[in-house]
């Protein structure tokens, strides 16, 4: 997918999906470059962030076409957008090479003569559905929508015009391309031919006990990689709890603040649309059948119309339902809300007047009937009935105000002499203390308290903190001992050691493994048999096609294997090399071959095919001339940007 889109962004579709989400950002990159470059000449932010040949980009200019390229991607994904993904498509990478690649562009039109007849671009601008009422263009649409973008009429065709310049030197280095039946042929080839391959996953895992821990060797690789043992460094506190249930009892609070309290709180006494059913239920298996569903919808049909025909609704319930849990109480469910139920039970419910019996309704359970019995509106619940919630959400608040304030005050009279025994002799609270901690870790008696440990290790020994609230209570506290981070002995860390040195030598092992088994393969060795004797599972991908890209069925992404793979053959089956996958080995060998089939390449698909050869050589040949010129551009890059593209 993220291909697809990285493949397609200069193509016509993005164009047309840029210019779709005009309201919400206007125009493409060419139009935010083309903005950030006139403010810089009218004398605008002249910070520059980096430099083709003559051409300045300023920040702005990036920024905005980050920004740009951000929502265009948050558009596209939506709900699945997140910074995981950002960071998977390179937006910063992507952004500054699509100004520098505009720039280029424009140089190359700039050098090429190339212009634009008025005439036309006032066409491309009429055409722009954004700016166009009912089909037309209209002048106040155009200029509304330019307003909310901050942007003037001259502003906005002077960038179109770039565009439109870039655009046609886009279309004379495509000129004259061409789609042969050969490549055709070769793209049909490309996306119909099928593998599917065999091969031995050796995971450290499997290897981890047959790795043996001596001391000597134990005490070699800690000596080796002692730093990565290295501990944190941590404090241990020594505080006291001002429990709020301690001071409930010194609560009070007028008519006034219990109003108060409810009208901030209102969410708390939200009531949600509710209804109160009954139900009898016909279960059908869900591998039941056709012949027995509709027996047991006609028992359910036959069940309806007793119920409509005036007969006890519960009596029926305890006679004929299924659900064990509500049949003993006459079908009765209670009250519930929205999302409580599955969803055609809870559709038909809702729609139901109370009193009124409807079905059968069809669930993966069965068949229903149902039988309203209440209906409660969405609302709010009065004070008056909520009172009691109130009061004691009330005191809870002000418990944990008093416990602040009593922290608080002392806190301010024994900071100075950061006695914490003074304190404790004043309130009648005992200090308690806590083991080492680092500054991620969990306290103990506390749990996680980022803000206790953020404090702490700004503070020197004895010093008292500032009062913290936590769920368990405002905690008073100062280190009781710090320290530093330091590189340990053996003993101290050996747990930690045996394992890293387990998995370490785990991995060594599976790789001489599988190396040792591909030069069994090469001396002739069946895979079969070699998985047989070491007590490995051979594994197939399944048929799969150049079509997937780098991805390989069964193994996931893997650029070499998919190369080394489609070169295979049934007279030379067997991958030369042992490929590394996140640290799994894996020997890869070739077991069947499906050829494209050029007798289904009818004239549709290979239309189809013309337009993607084509389609793909255009953009290639786009892409090399753009190398061309950027290989021989003087481009400086500020420090700040480098750093923001990640050094380069």
């Amino acid at each position: 997918m993220l291909d697809l889109i990285r493949k397609k962004q200069k193509t016509v579709i993005i164009k047309i999906v840029f210019w779709a989400i005009i309201a919400t950002f206007v125009g493409t990159i060419f139009l935010v470059w083309g903005k950030g470059s006139d403010q810089a000449a009218k004398g605008g932010d002249p910070e520059v962030a980096a430099t083709v040949n003559q051409t300045q980009i300023t920040f702005r200019d990036y920024q905005n076409a980050y920004r740009n390229l951000y929502q265009f991607y948050q558009n596209i994904y939506r709900e699945q957008f997140s910074t995981a993904l950002v960071e998977q498509l390179k937006l910063p990478q992507q952004a500054y090479d699509q100004l520098v690649e505009q720039a280029l562009l424009l140089q190359e039109a700039d050098r090429l003569k190339v212009e634009i007849d008025k005439q036309d671009l006032v066409k491309s601008i009429a055409e722009i559905p954004a700016f166009q009422e009912n089909g037309v263009f209209s002048k106040d649409r155009y200029l509304q929508v330019l307003n909310s973008q901050r942007l003037t009429p001259d502003e906005f065709e002077a960038a179109q015009l770039r565009q439109m310049r870039v655009a046609k030197v886009r279309t004379m280095l495509q000129e004259g391309i061409t789609a042969s039946d050969q490549e055709i042929n070769d793209e049909f080839r490309l996306q119909n031919e099928k593998i599917n391959l065999e091969f031995l996953r050796l995971a450290p895992e499997q290897f981890e006990s047959r790795v043996k821990v001596s001391d000597p060797e134990l005490a070699a690789y800690f000596t080796a990689h002692r730093e990565a043992f290295r501990l944190p460094e941590t404090v241990a506190l020594r505080y006291l709890r001002f429990d709020p249930a301690l001071f409930a009892k010194e609560v009070t609070f007028s008519e006034e603040e219990i109003e108060k309290f409810y009208r901030r709180h209102l969410d708390r006494f939200e009531v949600p649309e509710q209804v109160k059913a009954a139900h009898i239920l016909i279960r059908v298996d869900q591998k039941a059948d056709q012949a027995t569903r509709q027996q047991k919808l006609q028992l359910a049909e036959k069940i309806l119309a007793e119920a409509k025909s005036g007969k006890n609704f519960s009596d029926l319930a305890r006679t004929y339902s299924e659900d064990p849990g509500s049949a003993t109480k006459g079908g009765d469910l209670g009250y519930f809300p929205r999302g409580a139920m599955v969803k055609p039970f809870e559709t038909a419910a809702f729609n139901l007047k109370t009193g009124e019996i409807g079905g059968p309704v069809e669930t993966s359970f069965g068949y229903h009937i149902i039988k309203s019995e209440g209906h409660i509106e969405e609302g709010l619940k009065p004070l008056a009935e909520s009172l009691e919630d109130v009061k004691t959400g009330l005191r809870q608040e002000k418990a944990s105000q008093l416990a602040m304030e009593k922290a608080m005050d002392a806190y301010n009279i024994n900071r100075k002499g950061g006695s914490l025994e003074a304190v404790a002799k004043a309130t009648g609270l005992s200090i308690k203390e806590t083991g080492f901690v680092g500054r991620e870790g969990t306290i103990e008696g506390i749990g996680d308290a980022p803000e206790i440990l953020s404090a702490a290790f700004g503070l020197t020994p004895g010093e008292l903190a500032r009062p913290v609230n936590t769920p368990q209570g405002v905690i008073l506290f100062t280190v009781k001992e710090r320290r530093d981070s330091h590189l340990p002995e053996l003993a101290q860390v050996r747990e930690r050691v045996v394992e890293a040195f387990r998995k370490d030598r785990a991995g060594d092992l599976a790789r001489r493994t599988a190396e040792s088994l591909l030069v069994e393969l090469k001396a002739g060795k069946k895979l079969a048999d070699l998985a047989k004797q070491g007590g490995y599972q051979v594994e197939e991908t399944g048929l799969f096609a150049r079509s997937n890209g780098d991805f390989v069925p069964r193994i996931g992404n893997a650029k070499d294997l998919t190369e080394a793979a489609f070169k295979l053959t049934n007279a030379a089956p067997l991958a030369p090399k042992v490929f590394d996958l996140d640290g799994r080995y894996l020997v890869v060998v070739l077991k069947s071959r499906q050829p494209a089939d050029l007798t289904t390449l009818d004239a549709a698909k290979r239309n189809q095919l013309r337009d993607a050869v084509l389609s793909r050589k255009k953009n290639e040949a786009v892409d090399k001339k753009v190398k061309e010129l950027r290989d021989q551009a003087q481009i400086v890059i500020a420090p700040p940007l480098q750093t923001q593209l990640g050094g380069k």
